[in-house]
């Protein structure tokens, strides 16, 4: 289903059973695969008198060219302003990209990743399967392993893993006392 006010750019493919709703924007030579929506509304709700009332998107999203994304994917639109995701960016199966989510140029997601509406990530970001990211900026050339939960920014070029997600040497170290602190718990019998 192709909403309308939508542009598609030339080359694209959009296998069956993708939903684009109205006003989106797809650049040149995009694969979208099956089951993926892109331009739903994004989660948002004000509490009014214990009551949740939703919160009207009215922002759009913009796909570069070059991009590919996974079956089964969400892409919302913003809430005011729009969703970027950036020319040559590839993004797995079963990924969720929360409103007014800004991606950069050629980053790589795999599958199971979430985001929180208004993360942000750099150029050439790499993500490994089902991490998380708060409202946070991860900066361009960063490795986010796999799992990490990702609660505070991402300086330029760092390799993140764990929860909370922190330096991979760190979290390496962190592993490394905990094992030998159980080790020695169990040979004294405890």
């Amino acid at each position: 289903v192709i909403g309308e006010g939508c542009k598609i750019g030339n080359g694209c493919i959009i296998h069956p059973g993708v939903v684009v709703y109205d006003t989106i924007i797809l650049g040149d030579n995009c694969i979208i695969h099956a089951g993926t929506v892109i331009g739903s509304d994004g989660f948002g709700y004000v509490e009014i008198d214990k009551v949740w009332k939703k919160i009207e998107h009215l922002g759009g999203v913009d796909v570069g060219s070059n991009v590919e994304i996974g079956a089964n994917s969400a892409i919302d639109r913003g809430c005011l302003g729009k969703t970027e995701i950036g020319a040559g960016t590839k993004i797995d199966n079963l990924v969720h990209v929360s409103h007014n989510v800004k991606i950069g140029y050629g980053c790589a997601l795999a599958g199971q990743v979430g985001f929180v509406g208004g993360a942000e990530l750099g150029d050439n970001v790499q993500v490994g399967g089902q991490a998380g990211f708060s409202l946070v900026k991860v900066a361009s050339g960063s490795v986010v392993a796999a799992k990490a939960g990702v609660t505070k920014d991402i300086q330029e070029g760092a390799f993140v893993s764990g929860f909370p997600a922190r330096l991979h040497s760190e979290e390496l170290k962190t592993q490394a006392v905990l094992r030998k602190i159980i080790k020695n718990y169990n040979q004294k019998g405890r």
